[in-house]
């Protein structure tokens, strides 16, 4: 019996250790293992994760001066979905709309949706009023814009990642603590803090650093989208080196953890993992000689124009200056539409990069020309220039026939140069064929994009054969456009950033660089990637040093010499070398009426031995390349080598919007000039008065731009959009050129 007993005893025992056991491993996985699943069942416990966009990284110059750094603004953000679905539960019936849109098949449909604004209007609206936060606006159409954004906005996103739509933003600091302190009965309603973007030299270098955009709720993808309650995107880049380097710039997210009660209402924040700051990205340009050349444009009344400055050394972009410009801080935290039309409407076009846009270059193209020259082995080769050239039954005469009815006589290449004359290149040209002046210039990067890390970089045009085929295939070449190339008229475009990289490899004895803008990029002290400098062709695997420095020579002729065309850039104590150049130009106003203004150039290097800078100026409705753009050079190169040398104090300071106009430029002096102007000063006269062929700049005809997006509203009484800088009007032509610079060298040499 005793066995018996404990047997049943030992049996109860295990059973009752079996049940603790079962219970046990049911609680832990009640309690534990599901514990986040029951959480989010219970009223009270919710949880909602924000993402936060991180700041983005600083511009700087390569000696660490701010271009674009950051300020904190707050702002008023609503998720609508919240908003809808509080009302759904506190109200019987929601009011509806009716919305007509176009199906898939593209045809009209009605169709019932809730009407949003009437619900933001008769719940959220007045509380925000009552705390005097409420969005101003000047009209009721700004209103009824804004309020069709919202609509849009709400029909776009869903529950699944709610995308706050701003209400107001650039909150003041009163109007911020009011609503943090009252807000908590408003469903829906968060203030938080953003990083937004600041310019603090103003209107300097804007065409180069550019400017960005709000946050776009269509620029996120609904895989970014998801997981997140509140999905606020990143600002990105619009344009310029905000958009090239956009990948860099931009912050890495933050999460908020926010815990809710039973009625869903924010009672505190569980969590926060907070954003970190994208890459600073230091550009090449020297922010106290892109001082210097926007100074020099406006100290010399340049209405429209533009000057680039390169290390021959490199091809690291020291100054790229375009005038007229704007103030890109108007496009934070988002341009209204006042100023948005006074850009938009300005003929001028401020928002163009002029120094990336393409021009006739006029008789700066006899500079490449005369490489190809030498790469053809004529460059000692003398012609007589008797005032013109007879082309089939037209004769195409030298600029100093048209202007006094002389002839320049026998010339070899670097007194042509110097004297810039036609008929010299007109026969220089022809004999050193098409395909080769083709082949040097891809070589040197024309009639291509030069890689510059802008977007709305041109190409130029650089004309051949092929070229006719494909854009006016009833035509045939003939010598008179081979002439025409050589004097850098008929359909022949190039970009000043194009023609400042050329004379760099004249300078610095055949090294084609290409020109780019980035230095480094840096994660705090930490160097994330260094751009090395990229060699585009060595022209000395084919050109003789002494092939390259009569080109030099003639350059520096143009300055120095006494018959030289571009006196006006003579710096006392420094040797400068240069070309200058006028190209015809024809412009369409608003009515529609042609007008002439030529274009003035002019392209040096300094100093002539051992150079360090190559610059090249533009100015619009000039009258001469050596009167007008080369006091413009002389001012900047002379500026630059006295920084470089520590002789120039040069503080920077944020520059105002320099404003564009069409006047006439007879002639550049500055008050404060060492050197005046010579007043001899000769004009090239290249403006391509035979020229059969007429392609316009880039900005020749203006045109009415569309209306930017709106995405983001700005507090006061503005509209918002963010649109991208408009395009200047393309000239519609392609430029097929053979591919691979090593093959133009192995063609050259063998030629």
């Amino acid at each position: 019996m005793v066995v018996k007993y404990h047997f049943r005893l030992y049996l109860l025992a295990l059973v009752i250790l079996g049940g603790f056991s079962l219970l046990s491993y049911r609680l832990f996985s009640l309690q534990v293992t599901r514990r986040e699943e029951f959480a989010k069942m219970i009223p009270g416990a919710k949880e909602k994760r924000a993402r936060i966009p991180g700041p983005r990284g600083e511009i700087k110059d390569r000696n660490g001066i701010t271009l674009a750094a950051n300020k904190a603004t707050f702002e008023v953000r609503v998720n609508l979905f919240e908003v809808y679905d509080d009302y759904k539960r506190t109200h019987k019936d929601v009011p509806l709309r009716v919305e007509t849109a176009k199906d898939t098949a593209g045809i009209q449909r009605e169709r019932k949706e809730p009407d949003i604004v009437k619900i933001f209007e008769e719940t959220i609206e007045p509380h925000l009023v009552r705390l005097g936060v409420e969005r101003r606006y000047a009209t009721a159409e700004d209103r009824e814009e804004e309020m069709n954004g919202m609509r849009i906005h709400f029909r776009t996103f869903d529950s699944g990642a709610a995308v706050p739509w701003v209400y107001r933003d650039n909150l003041s600091f009163s109007e911020m603590s009011r609503i943090a302190e009252h807000n908590l009965g408003l469903p829906g309603i968060t203030i938080d803090e953003r990083a937004s973007r600041v310019y603090p030299l103003g209107s300097l270098a804007c065409h180069i650093l550019g400017y960005v955009g709000l946050p776009d709720d269509k620029r996120s993808s609904p895989e970014e989208r998801r997981g997140w309650n509140y999905f606020v995107p990143d600002e990105y880049g619009v344009s310029g080196v905000e958009k090239s380097f956009d990948e860099f710039l931009r912050g890495k997210p933050g999460v908020r953890t926010m815990q809710l009660d039973r009625r869903g209402r924010m009672v505190g924040e569980k969590s926060y993992e907070p954003p970190r700051k994208g890459n600073d990205v230091y550009l090449t340009l020297d922010a106290r000689m892109q001082l210097v050349a926007e100074k020099a444009l406006r100290d010399g009344k340049i209405g429209r124009g533009a000057v680039v400055v390169i290390d021959v050394t490199n091809g690291e972009v020291l100054s790229m200056a375009s005038v007229p410009s704007y103030d890109p801080n108007k496009f934070i935290p988002s341009i209204n539409q006042k100023d948005w039309d006074a850009l938009n409407t300005n003929l001028t076009n401020p928002l163009m990069n002029r120094a990336i846009s393409r021009y006739a270059p006029g008789s700066t193209y006899k500079i490449p020309i005369a490489l190809a020259g030498c790469a053809a082995g004529i460059q000692s080769r003398f012609y007589n220039c008797s005032g013109s050239v007879m082309y089939g039954n037209k004769a195409m005469q030298c600029w100093i026939q048209r202007q006094s009815g002389g002839a320049h006589g026998s010339l070899g290449l670097s007194d042509a140069i110097m004297k810039s004359c036609n008929c010299f290149f007109y026969l220089f040209g022809n004999d050193v064929k098409i395909n080769r002046i083709t082949d040097m210039g891809n070589l040197l990067g024309l009639g291509v994009r030069t890689g510059i890390e802008l977007d709305d970089e041109r190409a130029g045009i650089l004309p051949n054969p092929e070229w006719l085929r494909v854009n006016e295939p009833n035509s045939r070449w003939s010598d008179g456009q081979t002439a025409n190339v050589s004097i850098g008229q008929g359909a022949v475009l190039a970009t000043p950033l194009q023609m400042a990289a050329v004379t760099a490899t004249v300078a610095n004895g055949g090294k084609s660089w290409k020109p780019h803008l980035l230095k480094r990029v840096t994660d705090g002290d930490q160097i994330v990637s260094e751009n090395q400098p990229s060699l585009r062709a060595d022209l000395t695997q084919t050109l003789k040093p002494e092939q390259i420095e009569l080109v030099r020579k003639g350059m520096w002729k143009v300055v120095n010499d006494p018959g030289g065309t571009g006196k006006g850039a003579r710096i006392t104590g420094t040797e400068v070398a240069g070309k200058t150049g006028t190209a015809q130009n024809w412009r369409t106003d608003e009515r529609g009426v042609a007008l002439k203004e030529d274009h003035t150039w002019f392209i040096s290097f300094a100093p002539y031995e051992n150079p360090r800078f190559a610059c090249c100026v533009l100015v619009q409705n000039g009258k001469s390349g050596g009167g007008v753009a080369a006091p413009v050079a002389r001012r900047v190169l002379e500026q630059c080598l006295a920084i470089e040398k520590g002789l120039l104090p040069m503080p920077v300071v944020p520059m105002p919007p320099a404003d564009g106009h069409f006047n006439k430029i007879e002639a550049v002096a500055y008050a404060d000039a060492a050197v005046p102007v010579a007043p001899d000063t000769d004009d090239d006269g290249d403006t391509g008065a035979d020229n059969p062929t007429r392609v316009t700049s880039d900005d020749a005809t203006p045109r009415k731009r569309a209306k930017p997006n709106i995405t983001r509203q700005s507090s006061g009484n503005s509209k918002s959009s963010s649109g991208a800088a408009p395009k200047a009007v393309p000239v519609q032509r392609t430029n097929p050129q053979p591919a691979g610079p090593g093959g133009f060298l192995r063609r050259l040499f063998n030629r």
